[in-house]
């Protein structure tokens, strides 16, 4: 891993070295572009730009939430939570946190008040969302992961996590209804206006 110190020179650390304050501090330094979201998963770093068609997918999303649960929710996008797994700091594209959730005294949010994750595809790190954060949200015990794919045209819907993994997937396509309301979040979302990549 490579990181800018204050001199902007990189210099190479071993992520065992570092905790997620640390680089997330160090990556606050950087001239990261505006428009772009900072991950870290699994100790590496990585940078996504945010596409038109991304944001109107987090858009809708958070609109269904705001429907069904007001506008004063704990809805937020783009908001660091540190995730199990070693060196997870996560800001995924929609986040609901059960009532009444505040921060710690450092402005951190805690994974255990996370009811609802969203994340929509980007093609350079679709396999994180996949793969690692799936691992990290299920082992967190985030009872509804959803994953919005603007290149397969559908959503996959994970439920009832189990260790770290989820005992059920649902698949439904753009343009059909997600039906939540066996769930914790308990609503529907339309994917009608979802659009494609």
């Amino acid at each position: 891993m490579t990181v800018l110190d204050d001199d902007r020179t990189l210099m190479a650390e071993s992520n065992e070295e570092r905790t997620l304050d640390d680089w997330f501090e160090a990556l606050e330094r950087m001239p990261v572009p505006e428009g772009y979201r900072v991950e870290i998963v699994e100790g590496s770093v990585f940078m996504s730009p945010q596409r038109k068609n991304h944001w109107n997918v987090i858009r809708r999303i958070v609109r269904a939430l705001e429907d069904a649960f007001g506008v004063d929710a704990d809805i937020a996008s783009d908001v660091r939570v540190d995730f199990p797994g070693r060196l997870n700091g996560y800001a995924p594209d929609v986040l609901k946190f059960r009532d009444g959730t505040v921060a710690d005294e450092r402005g951190r949010w805690r994974y255990q008040d996370v009811e609802f994750v969203a994340e929509v595809i980007s093609r350079d790190t679709g396999a994180n969302d996949y793969g690692p954060k799936k691992t990290a949200y299920a082992t967190a015990k985030v009872p509804v992961y959803l994953i919005a794919d603007p290149y397969q045209r559908r959503c996959h819907v994970y439920t009832h996590p189990k260790n770290d993994d989820y005992a059920t997937e649902t698949i439904v396509a753009f343009g059909e209804t997600i039906d939540l309301t066996g769930t914790l979040p308990g609503l529907t979302l339309d994917t009608s206006g979802f659009p494609s990549s």
